[in-house]
């Protein structure tokens, strides 16, 4: 369902998080222009994130073709960027020169460190930016045996999309929403390392009320019997987390476990440790099938730990159609969903330039200019 028809953004070219927000709202319905690099590379099929864009080749160091990247700028609800700070400036690109042509437009400005600070010029990615803002602390477990295991982010998801690309997006929506009742637009500092941080605030209620203290392994979420995952007899993987007790009681019940007074006291902290080696012990007796047999679907609180072969045909994903292979590519359908109506199957990539005549059309170059933008040098 193209929720976002009529909204036109403009994205630069870049790695990671920006062209991930451009997807997401290419996925609603968004006409989202892609302006790529002269003699950029062709990432072909496997280029999932330009999946439903339309795609420009300008090089972006030349007057006119800088001047044309303005011209579609000005008929654009907002633009995408993930440069380094003063990179789009020193291109004559930057929010004065993109918006004197275009009051309503919102600048959505994505970069790990931000616009401002002492890091925002430095070299980052996703493992740094959820370190730096606290999200990476509890990403690990604890044992008697180990002691507390080295925090294990799961990749780009905490930082790049989380923190970066989906707080970019609410931005660009909620500017966009504000530039059409008040015609100015914006400029958006999103920086990952702040939508990470943001993201830790159900935690930070959590550690005010005394459930998360700061040493590792002392919390239902990094230190519990009963929030953790196992390896089974096999070599698969299966993760639990019954927090609530009423979850808990099922959990003991199906493992037969009821009788075992060790296991009657859910929070009691000493106990965890011996807990946790008990788990790992019986989970560690039967291969995953067994445990998927016993456990899926019911009130335990559950899962397989899947690799995303495993995940493209388990059955409540298959019957969701969460992903899909197109033209042999794994990806995911475009979420959310409106109305209960499945997602169509996703659009395709674009080539490089595919679309490089019609959107200077639009732009309102003529057919002079078009010729003289497009043809070899």
């Amino acid at each position: 369902m193209a929720m976002l028809s009529g909204l036109r953004v403009v994205e630069f070219e870049g790695l990671g998080p920006g062209p991930f927000c451009g997807m997401l709202l290419a996925d609603l319905g968004a006409d989202v222009v892609l302006i790529e690099r002269a003699g950029g590379v062709d990432a072909g099929a496997a280029g999932i994130y330009k999946r439903g864009k339309r795609s420009i080749v300008l090089d972006l160091k030349t007057g006119a073709h800088r001047d044309a990247a303005l011209a579609i700028v000005a008929g654009a609800d907002a633009l995408i960027e993930g440069m380094r700070p003063g990179v789009m400036e020193r291109l004559g690109l930057g929010p004065e020169e993109a918006r004197a042509r275009n009051k309503k437009l919102v600048y959505g400005r994505l970069t790990g460190w931000g616009q401002t600070g002492p890091l925002s010029r430095a070299a980052g990615h996703d493992i740094n930016y959820a370190a730096l803002a606290g999200a990476l602390w509890y990403a690990g477990g604890h044992d008697a045996q180990a002691g507390a295991r080295p925090p294990v982010p799961p990749p780009t998801l905490v930082g790049d999309v989380g923190g970066g690309a989906l707080y970019l997006a609410v931005g660009i929506l909620a500017g966009v929403m504000r530039a059409r009742e008040t015609g100015e637009g914006t400029v958006i500092d999103a920086a990952i390392v702040d939508g990470a941080a943001h993201m830790m605030n159900l935690l930070y209620s959590l550690r005010a009320a005394g459930g998360l203290p700061e040493a590792r392994g002392g919390s239902m979420l990094d230190g519990a019997h009963f929030y953790d995952v196992y390896e089974c007899a096999d070599g698969g993987w299966i993760s639990i987390g019954p927090l609530e007790p009423k979850f808990y009681a099922e959990l003991v019940r199906r493992l037969g476990l009821e009788g075992d007074a060790a296991f009657a006291g859910q929070y009691d902290r000493e106990r965890w440790p011996a807990l946790k080696q008990r788990l790992r012990a019986l989970f560690g007796e039967k291969p995953r099938a067994h445990w998927v047999d016993l456990l899926h679907g019911t009130d335990v609180c559950f899962a397989p730990v899947l690799s995303p072969a495993e995940a493209l045909d388990d059955p409540h994903m298959r019957a969701r159609g969460v992903l899909r292979e197109v033209g042999g590519v794994l990806q995911a359908a475009a979420a959310p969903r409106f109305d209960g109506a499945a997602p169509a199957d996703p659009a395709p990539v674009p080539a490089p330039g595919q679309h490089t005549a019609e959107i200077l059309k639009e732009a309102g170059l003529d057919a002079a200019a078009i010729a003289a933008l497009t043809s070899p040098p």
